[in-house]
């Protein structure tokens, strides 16, 4: 094929992809004897938890509510027993509610489709509908960010969408989940695409794909003809394109204003594990109870991608690969530049867990930093268009007045400063500690 690559314009990296799983086929995880199910694996409010223990549960049963409009129903993926209910660690390193399930068999609630057959008849269902089992069945954002999807397809007033964008990029080096939902399970996702599109009223669709997965571009494209209006967008390599901002650019060459949504560029963005996820909500009547992890490293005896129920321990992923080398100095959760280090391995696989990432000791842990030489490096790098360095500065003297006017708010928190950096400075600590000081005073002037 004769394809023409996009990307956006400013700044960004290009890291070593090290798509080590990109051939690896998605392989079932066996159910854990445990499952402990966190109430909070979404923004905005946690779940109200609604079964108590001692109490029965099927897979796909509600066991804790959405609690207002920015929140997520959580359903149990296994049946058994509640076993307790109570704080439990995440991938954030803090402890928050969550449900611990004893596995008893694998019995489905009543009305979940299981079939592997394919749903087509998506023009039958309408726009409200499509909406409803999407919030009745806790989909949310499965490419980190966890944004309860419902709310991003309830467009708001005096807003208009003019198409849907599809994040197929997976730019973050190693995981590959998504690359292998594209090719899996192509027609289900295209059909997730269309139920989107018609959720927000708009006619075109385009799915944007990195160079590194040209089976999925040329699968995509042969299968697009059966979806019309769909059309799928080959990008350039180039972190961080997976981010809605910049995707946006890469396609349609708009740009979101400072302190906006994708919506005011017309544009609803979802990620492509999302759109299988839409696909099995509204089609098969399916919470999500589970999802495709990457679990890899340069290391790792058999990495792979694996289909895995939320709230299995990382530990038995790890197991599954071989376990963790003896070379390991670091376990993320999620990939390199945007991932975070975790703690413990009994940790629960929640809704935005994409991967799990074992470095080896050799790469794990950050540089001596030395003086800024005041290259520029972090200010090409940073696909924001930001400062990097004067930001940090300002950080770290406290002075959140000047960090505000020079737009810290706007930092997406990828990671390129860093990466660019030849001092190993800590660039993206302070910015971080920064913007958080920053966006709290900006709350306190709305009270």
């Amino acid at each position: 094929m004769n394809l023409k690559f996009k990307t956006f314009t400013i700044g960004g990296v290009h890291p070593d992809d090290k798509k080590i799983t990109a051939a690896s086929p998605i392989q079932t995880l066996p159910l854990p004897q445990i499952a402990v199910i966190p109430c909070a694996m979404h923004i905005g409010a946690p779940a109200e938890i609604i079964v108590k223990r001692g109490d029965k549960v099927k897979v796909g049963q509600i066991i804790a509510t959405a609690k207002g409009f920015v929140s997520a129903n959580i359903h149990s993926s296994v049946s058994g027993t509640v076993k307790s209910i109570g704080p439990a660690p995440d991938a954030s390193g803090y402890t928050k509610q969550a449900v611990t399930i004893t596995v008893e068999g694998d019995e489905w609630a009543d009305g979940i489709d299981t079939s592997p057959d394919i749903r087509y008849d998506f023009d039958n269902i309408e726009q409200q509908e499509i909406i409803k089992r999407v919030t009745e069945n806790g989909i949310v954002g499965m490419g980190g960010a966890t944004f309860p999807t419902n709310v991003k397809l309830s467009v708001p007033l005096g807003k208009k969408a003019e198409a849907v964008l599809i994040n197929g990029v997976e730019c973050e080096p190693y995981l590959t989940a998504d690359h292998r939902v594209m090719l899996e399970h192509s027609e289900e996702m295209l059909i997730g695409v269309k139920l989107l599109m018609k959720a927000v009223n708009v006619e075109k669709a385009y799915i944007g794909i990195e160079a590194n997965k040209q089976d999925a571009i040329e699968k995509l494209i042969t299968l697009c003809p059966k979806f019309p209006g769909i059309t799928v967008v080959p990008l350039k390599l180039k972190y961080p394109q997976g981010s809605e901002k910049h995707l946006i650019k890469a396609i349609l060459n708009r740009e979101v204003p400072s302190g906006r949504l994708p919506i005011d560029a017309g544009a609803v963005v979802q990620n492509a594990g999302t759109a299988y996820a839409v696909y099995q909500a509204v089609m098969k009547n399916k919470p999500l109870i589970e999802r495709v992890v990457t679990v890899t490293g340069d290391s790792v005896k058999n990495p792979g991608n694996f289909l895995v129920r939320i709230g299995t321990p990382i530990q038995n992923l790890i197991d599954a690969v071989g376990g963790i080398p003896e070379n390991t100095g670091k376990i993320i959760s999620g990939g390199p530049m945007m991932g975070k280090a975790i703690t413990t391995t009994e940790i629960p696989v929640a809704k935005g867990t994409s991967g799990v990432l074992m470095l080896p000791e050799s790469i794990a842990h950050r540089k001596t930093a030395e003086p800024c030489i005041r290259c520029g490096k972090c200010v090409d790098a940073c696909p924001m268009g930001l400062e990097p360095y004067l930001l940090s500065a300002y950080s770290k003297k406290q002075n959140f007045e000047q960090a505000e006017l020079n737009h810290i708010a706007d930092c997406i928190e990828c990671g390129c400063c860093v990466f660019s950096c030849p001092s190993n400075r800590p660039i993206l600590d302070f910015v971080r500690f920064g913007k958080q000081n920053v966006l709290r005073i900006i709350r306190s002037r709305k009270n």
